[in-house]
């Protein structure tokens, strides 16, 4: 039995892929031989999670991600090409991306897979379950900005150390599909969602507060840090998760090394508790420094 026969849902999903995208399968074999046995344990939880998620549209999901891989090849031509992001405003964001419903929900599809597939993303998604779910504090209320497909606000929601959970995005489709994962996966503890533009975010007394793949999408995420600085409580924690030279349809704002990101929550009103690098296609980080790479910058901190 090879290792991948180990995991039956991962396996599983592995072969769906495969099946409507095999041009896929020297990345795809690669990203499994480079696992080591423990991140396929984890892989397979995951991917556990996604098929639940997923149920009844999965072939859809898997093409989804085969066309926004397609898609972030021509994002990634362009920053070659150019050295930056094609989008340099918001307005450009909402009006090409966001408030098209029939692109936002292939783009969220895609991005549920590649949660699986890339292992940038796949290590992102488990330190935060594994790590920083385990540091907050006991009967915790958790916000998260932007929660997108909906997976780290089923974590956290799922987390004995959470007393409640919420969810606030400007994205109608993001919220549908948060909805649609929390009752998918039987979540049974209370989760208010709500649509709301961190520019104009209301007040809130948090205890905790993830912020993920959100920095790259503003044209002034020093603001939005601030902001979010405001909505915790003193001692509170934030998981500050954005990419580095990630050129993707609705990337804004370019970060060309992490240390800028740090430099970014720290400025906001935070002690900086953890910085953690995953680079992408499995490069180490000294090459993903040199060749400008994407790297996955994780900021943990404590509100001061």
């Amino acid at each position: 039995m090879n290792r991948l026969e180990q995991h039956s849902t991962l396996s599983r999903l592995y072969a769906l892929q495969l099946e409507v995208f095999p041009e896929h399968e020297d990345f795809l074999s690669r990203r499994i031989a480079n696992s080591s046995d423990e991140h396929l344990v984890e892989l397979e939880h995951l991917a556990q999670v996604i098929a639940r998620i997923g149920e009844g549209k999965l072939e859809t999901i898997a093409r989804d991600y085969a066309w926004l891989t397609n898609e972030m090849l021509e994002e990634e031509y362009y920053f070659r090409r150019h050295g930056t992001y094609r989008l340099s405003t918001f307005e450009e964001a909402e009006r090409t991306v966001y408030a098209n419903a029939e692109f936002m929900q292939k783009y969220m599809n895609g991005v549920l897979f590649s949660h699986l597939w890339w292992g940038n993303h796949s290590r992102v998604i488990i330190h935060f379950h594994r790590e920083f779910l385990s540091r907050i504090k006991q009967g915790a209320h958790h916000l998260e900005v932007g929660p997108g497909h909906g997976l780290l606000l089923y974590l956290a929601a799922n987390s004995p150390r959470t007393g409640s959970v919420t969810g606030w995005d400007v994205s109608a489709t993001s919220l549908r599909d948060t909805r649609h994962a929390l009752e998918a996966m039987g979540v049974r503890k209370p989760v208010t969602l709500e649509a709301h533009n961190i520019v104009d975010a209301p007040s809130g007394n948090f205890d905790s507060l993830t912020f993920s793949e959100v920095l790259e999408h503003l044209e002034q995420p020093r603001d939005a840090l601030k902001t979010l600085r405001s909505l915790l409580n003193d001692g509170g924690k934030i998981f500050v998760h954005a990419p580095v030279n990630s050129p993707a349809p609705d990337h804004i704002y370019l970060f060309r090394e992490p240390e800028e990101i740090v430099e970014m929550v720290r400025d906001a009103g935070f002690a900086i508790d953890e910085t953690v690098n995953f680079p992408g296609m499995d490069a180490s980080l000294e090459r993903a420094r040199k060749l400008k790479l994407t790297i996955s910058t994780i900021v943990v901190g404590t509100a001061i």
